[in-house]
């Protein structure tokens, strides 16, 4: 193992530093570059290209793009396909029930897109606007001196699996800068880092988050109504356990569908993987997918604490912005606009103060933290089982969010029930035809790509407890939780089992590091350019 203090690394300087080319971070570099040409700016993508990593449902509001950049309605985007109509269904087993559209998901105005297409598209409006951007490259740990963020070093490239330089290693840089910006998006490995180590999260509520699956399909010609949006909520999962799916029609008889559950569900042999597959064999879900073809599928956490678990989003040196620090609307299952304006609002204020300090106040002040305010207790009015949930979500719409209390959310790890104690419900599945048959062939259409001789990125502190206390407490449930089959219980040879960590497979999803009941997982950043290559999604 190389000690890294004695790597000898290039250096470059730059006024801002931007870890994450996604939609917050993009948004960010160009505002402050329409600001100030002056400013040197660069943006760190850990990707292998811009969009690589990028997976949302995904609908955008369209007011902080037209802000932004209005020539976006003219470009020529992968996906873009105008919203035409909303339906919400309450699903059991085989019927599909009809409930009144809740007014946050109102998506009149409102385009169905890639965010992979848009963030592509976002990187070369940046690279016209003399913006560095660095797809490749993956941040690894912030640089801190005298209690101030003062850049990001880059992972080295080229590390054998043991730890050591290989042939062709190549040192990750240091680079150097006034202001460092994570825009790395839910659960940001950095980001987590910087939460601890600044407290930016003391006296907050706890975060939570869910784990979104996600397909892109092509279906028999004559099934598809371009812009039709629909959700729902019910069947396949019970009403402890929060979930639901959305259904996007596209055009070209292309349609997204997906699958969003939360993770603070309880029932430790609970597979979400599962849950999605058996919501496609709805009788009115199957009739649209069978006979079609999967071209694209992936996997991704969302963070869902909304305001009441907003972390602080400023600290010496640097800013949290989108879905690092938590920005997402989660009655409006919408993260993009939010992501775009918190990078906005951050590059104003800095243009203006030249410093990180006050934004977090500034953010929350914003239309951005007012709309995260007004839908604070909805999510965690779920908390208390679906029904109840329903009518918390009703009364905190009618009455605005100006209700003088805030539900506070509960972690998600520390949700799951002992084997002992749990009941697993009766889930009454249907066998199922349509593919993917399991979730190895899943990440086939993820695309997925790690070089498997590097070290691992997945870090398990202590693998006995998984081979004996885990095993008995809890059944090993990141055996079931994770959406790509890389945690595997394995014979060990002497009649007992050990944990196998199959790296090359993972989405970079984070549900590991968010739901293992003992918190000894810890998901860090692979070489950079390693991980999902999602097309479309």
């Amino acid at each position: 193992m190389t000690d890294q203090n004695e790597i000898e690394r290039d250096v470059m300087e730059y006024d801002v530093c931007v870890v994450g080319a996604g939609p917050a971070g993009l948004a960010f570099a160009i505002r402050l570059k329409q600001l100030n040409p002056e400013q040197m700016i660069c943006v760190l993508e850990k990707g292998s290209e811009l969009g690589m990593h990028s997976l949302s449902g995904a609908v955008l509001e369209p007011a902080a793009m037209d802000e932004l950049l209005p020539e976006w309605r003219d470009a020529k985007l992968p996906i873009k396909v105008e919203a035409k109509d909303d339906k919400f269904f309450f699903l059991t087993k085989k019927k599909a029930i009809r409930f009144p559209n809740p007014p946050q998901m109102n998506n009149h105005g409102n385009y169905i897109i890639s965010l992979g297409g848009l963030v592509k598209w976002l990187g070369e409006q940046a690279e016209a606007l003399e913006i560095d951007v660095f797809p490749g490259f993956s941040g690894k740990e912030a640089l801190i001196e005298d209690g101030k963020v003062v850049g990001v070093r880059c992972g080295d490239m080229g590390v054998n699996a043991d730890g050591t330089p290989g042939s062709a290693f190549a040192p990750g840089v240091d680079i150097r800068a006034k202001l460092t910006v994570m825009g790395e998006g839910c659960r940001g490995s950095m980001s987590k880092q910087l939460i601890k180590r600044f407290e930016l999260d003391k006296d907050k509520s706890p975060q939570t988050y869910g784990l979104g699956f996600k397909e892109l399909w092509k279906v028999p010609a004559g099934r598809v109504t371009p812009g039709s949006i629909q959700h729902t909520v019910g069947w396949p999962v019970d009403t402890k356990t929060y979930g639901g799916s959305f259904l996007y029609h596209l055009d070209e008889d292309r349609v997204y569908i997906g699958y969003v559950v939360g993770l603070d569900y309880q029932d430790p042999n609970f597979v979400p993987f599962e849950a999605f597959q058996q919501f496609k064999h709805h009788p009115k879900i199957k009739a649209l997918l069978e006979g079609g073809e999967i071209l694209s599928s992936g996997a991704r956490t969302i963070i869902e604490g909304g305001f009441q678990s907003l972390p602080k989003m400023e600290m010496p040196g640097a800013l949290l912005i989108g879905c690092a620090a938590g920005t997402l609307n989660v009655p409006k299952i919408k993260g993009i606009h939010m992501a775009l304006r918190s990078g906005m609002f951050a590059a104003k204020h800095f243009h203006e103060k030249q410093s990180s300090e006050g934004f977090d106040k500034v953010f929350r002040e914003s239309i951005a933290g007012q709309e995260l305010k007004k839908v604070r207790n909805i999510r965690p009015g779920f908390n208390k089982g679906f029904w109840f949930g329903m009518m918390n979500a009703a009364l905190e719409t009618i009455t605005f969010g100006k209700l003088p209390w805030t539900i506070k959310n509960h972690s998600d790890h520390d949700a799951l029930k002992k084997l002992s104690d749990n009941a697993t419900p009766e889930r009454p599945y249907v066998e199922r035809d349509l593919p993917p048959r399991d979730r190895l062939a899943s990440v086939y259409f993820a695309a997925t790509e790690h070089d498997e001789s590097q070290p691992a990125h997945l870090k398990v502190a202590d693998t006995n407890i998984c081979a004996t206390t885990c095993a008995e407490e809890y059944g090993n449930p990141c055996t079931k939780f994770c959406p790509a089959n890389v945690y595997e219980m394995i014979d060990d040879g002497n009649g007992g089992k050990k944990l196998q960590i199959n790296a090359a497979n993972c989405v970079h999803c984070k549900a590991c590091d968010i739901k293992d009941p003992y918190e000894i997982i810890t998901w860090t950043t692979p070489e950079g350019g390693s991980g999902p290559n999602y097309q479309n999604l």
